[in-house]
């Protein structure tokens, strides 16, 4: 815990915080001595979040109220964290939709997606990796998707979303490594949270459903171990086998497999 305090605390920023994966994060981060910046659009189930950590960790819990999809939205989380010494950012904050033809989504909902998704986490990446590189120690975990490591027809917008992330990741960790800031891109697959009913999917049907506490353990146990993680061991053999297809029988393979 001492290690990992020095490393990359003694600030940490979560986006997503409020829910899944990312209330996951906060937490297991305040447990481990950091304190906290908490960022996401529901302010209340914010402000209770924070008051469970101040009050079961003693740490410093920060809350920024705001919703990624606006453009303005990294430069108002990166105003907040100015003075506080940031040493890692978790770029959790994302979100998909329901799954079917590319061309039945709307044209609003891709571009907030993108921006979510995508820009978001490159522009707080951007406006944080300065200082880490100047301390000569940090870190950032992007949570992309098992999803990110192939096109899934039927779910197009979203992979190449968690697919740029990946890539981000990779660039940043042979960049940022030298400095002594470590990258990972987290790939969950089926994890149990909001975002699984939101897409139509019932949990009950996925016999590999991982917990969000467990996929934020897995993250930060893994930090080191960039640049791309895949916590559970079913989709790490799932997408060996598929990424050593041919491309285009990987595909086909995905989009038989896929309700239509």
């Amino acid at each position: 815990m001492t290690d990992f305090t020095r490393e990359y605390g003694p600030v940490a920023v979560i986006t997503g915080a409020s829910s899944g994966i990312g209330h996951s994060f906060a937490g297991q981060l305040a447990a481990r001595g950091l304190d906290v910046v908490l960022v996401a659009r529901r302010t209340d189930r914010l402000e209770e979040l924070a008051q469970q950590l101040r009050r079961t960790h003693g740490v410093e819990a920060t809350v920024v109220a705001a919703d990624l999809a606006d453009p303005a939205a990294p430069e108002q989380v990166l105003d907040t964290v100015a003075d506080l010494d940031v040493g890692l950012l978790v770029s959790n904050a994302g979100f998909s939709s329901v799954k079917g033809p590319f061309e039945q989504e709307r044209a609003e909902v891709l571009s907030s997606m993108l921006m979510v998704n995508s820009l978001a986490p490159t522009l707080l990446a951007h406006g944080l990796s300065p200082r880490w590189k100047e301390r000569g120690r940090g870190g950032i975990v992007f949570t992309s998707s098992v999803e990110g490591l192939l096109g899934i027809p039927y779910s197009a917008a979203y992979p190449a979303t968690k697919a740029y992330v990946i890539a981000l990741a990779e660039a940043l960790w042979a960049e940022l490594g030298p400095a002594g800031v470590d990258v990972l891109a987290l790939c969950p697959g089926a994890t149990d949270t909001g975002a699984i009913r939101r897409q139509g999917i019932n949990p009950m049907t996925l016999p590999h459903l991982m917990s969000p506490d467990d996929v934020a353990r897995s993250a930060l146990d893994h930090l080191h171990d960039g640049p791309v993680h895949i916590p559970s061991a079913h989709y790490q053999e799932m997408f060996h086998t598929l990424l050593a297809m041919p491309r285009r029988d990987a595909l086909t393979t995905m989009a038989r497999s896929m309700p239509k």
